[in-house]
C-alpha cells in the first residue's frame, strides 16, 4: 500500500473514531444527568428535564427494560438500567480512547517513515551530485 494512501486511511479512521467518541461522551453526560434527575424526582414538565429525558430515551434504547426500575419515594426512581448503560458506554469510551491513541501513534510513525524516506532520497541525490562533480574534475 502506498504510504500516502495508508496515512490517509489512518487519518480517516482517526476522525471517525473521534466522532464516535464524542457521541459516547455525550451519551455518558446524558445518562448521568438523567440518572440524577430521576433519582431526585425532578419535575418532568420542566424544559431542561424534558430535554434530558428525550436524550436519555435515545441513548437508553439498547438497554431499556433490562432491569426493573425501583420506585424510592414520591417521584424518585432508581433505574439500574441507566447504571448498566453508564458502565457499558464507559467501557466503550475507554476502548475508543485507546483506539485513538493507537491510531495517533500509527499516524506519527507513518509520517516519520515518510520523512526519513524523503531525507534518504535527498541524501542519495546529493551524493550522486558530488560523485558527478568529482568525476568531472
Amino acid at each position: 500500500m502506498n504510504n500516502n494512501a495508508g496515512l490517509t486511511i489512518v487519518r480517516g479512521a482517526r476522525v471517525l473514531t473521534y466522532l464516535v467518541y464524542a457521541f459516547v461522551l455525550f451519551a455518558l453526560v446524558m445518562l448521568v444527568l438523567g440518572f440524577f434527575l430521576l433519582l431526585f424526582g425532578a419535575n418532568p414538565d420542566a424544559g431542561f428535564a424534558q430535554w434530558v429525558y428525550r436524550s436519555l430515551d435515545r441513548v437508553m434504547a439498547p438497554f431499556r427494560g433490562l432491569f426493573k426500575p425501583v420506585d424510592l419515594s414520591g417521584n424518585s426512581v432508581l433505574d439500574p438500567s441507566i447504571v448498566f448503560a453508564m458502565i457499558v458506554y464507559g467501557i466503550v469510551g475507554l476502548a475508543l480512547s485507546a483506539l485513538i491513541d493507537w491510531l495517533t501513534e500509527k499516524m506519527i510513525l507513518m509520517r516519520n517513515r515518510q520523512m526519513v524516506a524523503a531525507q534518504q532520497q535527498q541524501l542519495a541525490l546529493q551524493e550522486e551530485e558530488v560523485r558527478r562533480h568529482t568525476a568531472a574534475v
